[in-house]
């Protein structure tokens, strides 16, 4: 039994520019100095660790320039004006004032912008947008899977630098077997939680960035001409200097705002103002000074360019300074992880993915969960990319695809949601929107030299996810429509009932059912088998709103149906488990006395054959199949007593 899926819209609610939605982001928005070094630690772990890679990919890596002076000063005033512009205006600015009642991610943002209020099968533009939504959802995946990799094995690559410094002993032959063994610690200790992570891992952050800043510092000492490469015309010039190829640059100049989708995806594990804070106060200074730095390095060592970052540590201080990247790049992966286990939970909860087991690691915050198996596939893929790859400039071809269209469509779903949600008027939400677009449409196109190098990768994992939501939803509806076809109109056997009533017998029976308005094919089955019914019945229908989480005061309504018939619609928002017992014990509060020990629970339990009648394809057909047997018992999922639970079996064909 799946839970259906309904919505509920603040659609009619017309606010200024920069006003927020009634209870938006009053969850956690403290300020408490943990709470931002949680931040610190779990948000920007990412886009922290840039430095690494990114300026190198720009003069050393498949799609590099030379070293020119004029070269390295257009390129930074190409990062110093997208880390304003995307990361300081569009992300800390604009989107994450887009919260769901304090969620972030782009089905959060989708869910704000669409509101659901007619089918889908009726608008060509919801289709639309629903299919960029999920689209832009499965491409974090494959960023979620290549972050790991290509942040770990970069920072481990440092070795490299002590054997071309000292040549005493060859670390080469030890970089992939020690990053696969990191990224196996890596996603060991995820069953602990963000928050707790957060808090392992925020002073190491705060050390990393201290670090970062001195470095860079120390370089531009000896050279704060640097500085000059902030006026944005020497971008204008590297263009105009090197046209073609310095649009092939946007490519790698783009891996320093790799971070920012994840940043708005974990929105919900900290609030607006503790990610704000923490990267306007420490990342943003920390990155600028670093990438100064290496750029003033490389005016006075063009050679450096095959390892900028780790040239500008005196040399007693890259051991450390190579442990203490390994970290941070561990870190860094967890922005993409937790950003992957939102999301996944926000799938499940609208009805596009498979139930799957969720563990919630802290009673405080909602948004803190775990999923396993979720974990456990990105592990092997990441260990698999590392084996296959080799080295972070073959991975660097891979990455930024997948970020970049992710970006584009957030930024489209953006501008429906300010038009309405704050009432922007269509010019100057367009002229935001497209100053945004502008930058990351450029950014994509020169991603997109990337997929013969690698770039082909996160599209593929995209389109695998993608093809398995929709699959599921599409199944989803199908069983539906195949279910109602062979159900009863719930007035006609309430009618039915009241004429040639059966043998009823102590108890309470809760009938799971997908439709409010039909008769459970479980209460059917019972009566055709059994020949009795309990004294009391509850058809008892799950809605996931639109909204993160519900209030109390909207959790469950009751109907008296009449003949001791009770039709019960419980909500959950997409970021909550469906606690059923607890629904249940809410009815008392409306006149349905709920006694546990005296309940029993009917679930319909469906065997799916796949078959040629229209719906889907055969093989989709058998996927959705292999998808249902597959996801977590309805039992669990909906925390039910599993000793007061009766399936009732039967088939269905597709």
């Amino acid at each position: 039994m799946s839970a259906a899926v309904g919505m509920k819209s603040d659609s009619n609610i017309a606010l200024l520019p920069g006003e927020e939605l009634p209870g938006a982001g009053t969850r956690r928005n403290g300020l408490a100095p943990a709470l931002i070094l949680s931040a610190l630690g779990v948000v920007y772990g990412d886009i922290g660790t840039s430095p690494l890679y990114a300026l190198r990919e720009c003069f050393h890596g498949s799609h590099s320039i030379s070293p020119t002076r004029l070269n390295i000063l257009g390129v930074l005033s190409l990062i110093f004006w997208s880390l304003i512009v995307i990361v300081s205006i569009k992300y800390l600015s604009f989107v994450l004032r887009a919260d769901n009642r304090g969620e972030g991610g782009i089905l959060a943002l989708f869910s704000l912008a669409v509101p659901d209020r007619e089918p889908a099968s009726t608008s060509l533009r919801k289709k639309i947008l629903i299919t960029l939504a999920l689209f832009g959802a499965a491409l974090l995946y494959g960023d979620g899977i290549i972050t790991p990799a290509i942040s770990v094995l970069s920072a481990i690559e440092g070795l490299n630098v002590i054997t071309d410094s000292f040549g005493t002993f060859s670390f080469e032959p030890y970089v992939i077997p020690l990053t696969v063994a990191v990224l196996i610690a890596l996603f060991s200790f995820q069953w602990m939680g963000t928050g707790k992570v957060g808090r392992i891992f925020g002073p190491v952050m705060l050390l990393w960035f201290l670090c970062i800043a001195v470095l860079g510092a120390r370089a531009i000492l000896s050279d704060p001409r640097i500085f000059s490469a902030i006026n944005p015309i020497h971008a204008v010039r590297f263009f105009s200097e090197n046209s073609w190829k310095g649009f092939v640059v946007l490519g790698s100049v783009f891996l320093v705002v790799t971070g920012g989708e994840a940043l708005y995806a974990d929105m919900g594990h900290f609030g607006r103002r503790p990610i704000q804070i923490a990267w306007f106060a420490v990342v943003l200074p920390a990155l600028l000074l670093n990438y100064f730095g290496q750029g003033a390095l490389l005016l006075d060592f063009p050679t450096a360019v095959v390892n900028p970052f780790y040239k500008l540590a005196p040399g007693w201080m890259l051991l450390p300074l190579v442990l203490l990247a390994t970290v941070a790049t561990v870190i860094a992966s967890q922005a993409l992880i937790s950003g992957a286990f939102s999301l996944t939970m926000q799938a499940i909860q609208l009805g596009y993915c498979p139930r799957l087991q969720i563990e919630h690691t802290s009673p405080d915050e909602r948004g803190q969960i775990y999923i396993p198996q979720v974990n456990w596939w990105l592990m092997l893929a990441c260990i698999g990319l590392v084996l296959g790859f080799k080295t972070s400039s073959n991975l660097a071809g891979a990455y930024g695809v997948a970020v970049t269209m992710t970006m584009v469509i957030t930024t489209a779903l953006f501008y429906i949601a300010a038009r309405r949600l704050w009432g922007w008027n269509p010019w100057l939400a367009g002229l935001i929107c497209g100053l945004f677009a502008l930058l990351e449409l450029a950014f994509m196109s020169a991603n997109l030299l990337k997929i013969l190098a690698g770039g082909w990768f996160p599209l593929l994992i995209a389109a695998v996810v993608f093809t398995l939501m929709t699959t599921w939803k599409s199944g989803r509806r199908i069983l539906g429509e195949r279910l109602r076809a062979g159900s009863l109109p719930l007035q006609m056997f309430l009618d039915d009932i009241a004429r040639h009533s059966p043998i009823r017998v102590p108890g309470t029976a809760v009938f799971l059912h997908g439709n409010a308005e039909g008769t459970p094919i479980a209460l059917l089955h019972n009566l055709k088998h059994n020949k009795v019914l309990h004294e009391r019945v509850v058809l008892l229908t799950v809605v996931t709103d639109e909204v993160p989480h519900v209030d109390h005061s909207e959790r469950v309504s009751v109907e008296d149906l009449g003949n001791n018939f009770f039709r019960v619609v419980g909500h959950c928002g997409f970021m909550e488990d469906p606690n059923v017992p607890g629904m249940m014990a809410q009815c008392g509060e409306h006149g349905l006395e709920f006694q546990p020990d005296k309940t029993t629970y009917f679930l319909s339990r469906e065997t799916l054959i796949a078959t040629s009648r229209p719906g889907m394809a055969i093989w989709r057909e058998v996927l959705f199949a292999f998808m249902s047997r597959n996801s977590q018992r309805a039992t669990a999922f909906f925390r039910l007593p599993a000793n007061r639970v009766v399936e009732m079996g039967m088939q269905v064909e597709l």
